[in-house]
């Protein structure tokens, strides 16, 4: 029996991830801070699929998870999805929000994809750790966001690398999706800084991203934006970090009043 293993899959992009590994014949182990959503997912899936509380910023529950995986079948695929947003200005930025986010964005996603490694090097496997739009590009307001989701880029490249230097058969992925109409995104609605997470003509759904994580199941790739034509725009600016700073500012004006607008309507 091969096993997928969802991190932050209680509900969200998470949730829909694991149903659809669910279709393609994997029993998912949904982890999730919130049991009884963790627990909600699994019995949706049916399927063999089951549940564990799992806080990532621990990493012994990562390994915790890796064995109960390995105990049902074989550990074939780890999405390490669990992630935290607050908005701001990096200095107004409490240290409890702080923590929080470098802890499960960059510590979980981590700890995360060296649990599967461990798990999965004899016989293979792939890792798919969930980054962000804002890993390609300067986000004023999301600076810290941002710089975690920098470190999920980097680290997946990089642990690539690694893997091949060392002959061990593991795939690892690197998904960057633009803002996603989550539960996450709409809790930022109320911070004025939140601009550059609204600068699309609307919010990405859960299912466009989870239907990329399940393509790169089926046809790995090192690293993918959704969507791809922003992502080679945020790419096609890098270079020029002053210039990017100066092209971001219509992007914030036109996100702030779809802010605006949203919180309007809701």
């Amino acid at each position: 029996m091969k096993i997928a293993v969802v991190t932050g899959a209680g509900k969200g992009l998470g949730c829909e991830i694991a149903a659809g590994l669910a279709a393609k014949g994997f029993a998912v182990l949904a982890t999730d801070i919130d049991e009884a959503a963790a627990a909600a997912t699994a019995s949706r899936l049916g399927d063999g699929a089951w549940s564990m509380k799992q806080d990532v910023r621990d990493p012994e529950s990562h390994r915790e998870v890796a064995r109960a995986a390995n105990e049902r079948g074989y550990l074939e695929l780890w999405v390490n999805n669990a992630g935290v947003l607050y908005a701001g200005n990096a200095w107004d930025h409490s240290e409890d929000e702080i923590k929080q986010m470098v802890e499960v964005n960059v510590l979980g996603m981590t700890w995360g994809a060296l649990a599967a490694v461990e798990a999965m090097r004899a016989k293979g496997g792939q890792i798919i750790n969930i980054a962000s739009m804002s890993a390609l590009t300067p986000v004023p307001g999301l600076a810290i966001y941002g710089a975690t989701k920098h470190h999920v880029l980097g680290f997946s490249i990089s642990l690539a690398g690694d893997l091949a230097r060392a002959s061990i058969p593991i795939k690892v992925s690197a998904v960057c999706p633009d803002a996603i109409d989550t539960d996450m995104v709409r809790n930022i609605r109320g911070a004025k800084e939140a601009g550059l997470a609204f600068a699309a003509p609307k919010l990405l759904t859960v299912e466009e991203v989870a239907g990329v994580v399940l393509e790169m199941v089926d046809s790995p790739r090192l690293a993918v934006s959704v969507p791809r034509a922003r992502g080679a725009l945020a790419h096609a600016l890098r270079p020029f970090p002053e210039f990017s700073l100066q092209a971001l500012k219509p992007f914030f004006w036109f996100g702030d009043r779809q802010r605006r607008k949203a919180n309007e309507e809701s």
